[in-house]
């Protein structure tokens, strides 16, 4: 991976209101700004998409790379959460869970994400104070 990259570096997709959500909570949550994030749809993460060997036009994957290994959904979400303050950060325990019964309810959520939360028209603009945090 590009070491330009952050060390800490969460893809999501940029029109889906739950994936705009988690964002906000791992601002909210994450103390020290480890986290750097960039929508699945710009062009940084279209480049690690491609870097990876993966579809550069399905959205339906949280993706997490921290020190140049990239996680993707349920071990993502889980990878990253370790680094909130507070009681989220246990939830890295839920790796202990077997990766395909996490994915599979990952996968159940992600199906449905646009029917039960909704879907924006356009990815999540920044507010000047979080702006840079995320990388386009």
């Amino acid at each position: 991976m590009n070491a330009t990259f952050p060390t800490h570096l969460i893809l999501f997709d940029g029109v889906c209101h739950i994936c705009s959500g988690a964002v906000q909570f791992v601002i909210k949550h994450d103390p020290n700004e480890r986290m750097m994030f960039a929508s699945l749809q710009s062009d940084i993460g279209q480049l690690i998409l491609k870097e990876h060997g993966l579809p550069i036009n399905q959205f339906d994957s949280f993706i997490y790379i921290e020190e140049g290994t990239l996680y993707k959904k349920s071990t993502g979400v889980l990878k990253a959460a370790r680094h909130l303050k507070g009681i989220y950060q246990w939830s890295y325990l839920l790796l202990a869970i077997p990766r395909p019964i996490r994915d599979w309810i990952y996968q159940l959520i992600a199906k449905n994400r646009y029917k039960w939360f909704g879907q924006r028209t356009s990815c999540m603009v920044p507010t000047p104070n979080i702006k840079k945090r995320f990388l386009t």
